[in-house]
């Protein structure tokens, strides 16, 4: 196994003061932009958020469930991501669209492991709010939210995030997961 892909971590504490270069930024959605999909249909969209860039992050903040605001607010890069829920090519429904979107989020987190940053992935999002914030594609339909940056110290986020950044990472074995 890729040692990078035991090396990935969700933190809830980010860096505030450590901002992701833009070549780094890129190679993460040009390590997306190269993952396999349904009849290639490639259905996934990214809104990137950068601090400071514009006001698609503060958007992106405030379309956050209250839960993840908190933790979220030191990360320099809020993504949203969407799904095509069709195939261009023929009009016809996707069924594997959001399967697409998470191998595609996988793929940029995978990336971004190998140079040093995190993603926190999370559902946590107000579909409504983001709708309503966003003028998107006709059939774009939003889903996820990723956080990107620096793993950051446990004092800049509440102490119950800081727990859980602190808790020894588990995971089932292959065994468990093999039917």
């Amino acid at each position: 196994m890729l040692s990078v892909l035991a090396e990935r971590f969700s933190p809830y504490a980010f860096d505030p003061e450590k901002a992701v270069p833009e070549g780094d930024l890129e190679a993460l959605f040009e390590a997306a932009r190269w993952t396999m999909s349904s009849y290639n249909a490639q259905p996934w969209r990214y809104l990137v958020g950068v601090r400071g860039k514009d006001d698609r992050w503060e958007k992106i903040h405030a379309c956050l469930v209250e839960g993840n605001q908190p933790w979220t607010a030191n990360a320099p890069v809020l993504v949203l991501g969407f799904v095509r829920d069709n195939f261009d090519f023929n009009g016809q429904p996707n069924i594997a669209a959001e399967h697409d979107l998470g191998a595609a989020s996988a793929m940029l987190t995978v990336e971004a492991t190998a140079r040093g940053l995190a993603v926190h992935q999370m559902i946590g999002v107000d579909l409504d709010k983001v709708v309503a914030a966003f003028d998107l594609p006709e059939g774009t339909r939003p889903l996820t939210a990723l956080a990107i940056g620096y793993h950051g110290s446990a004092d800049v986020v509440p102490e119950a995030y800081a727990e859980r950044d602190a808790k020894p990472r588990e995971r089932l074995s292959a065994a468990d997961i093999l039917l």
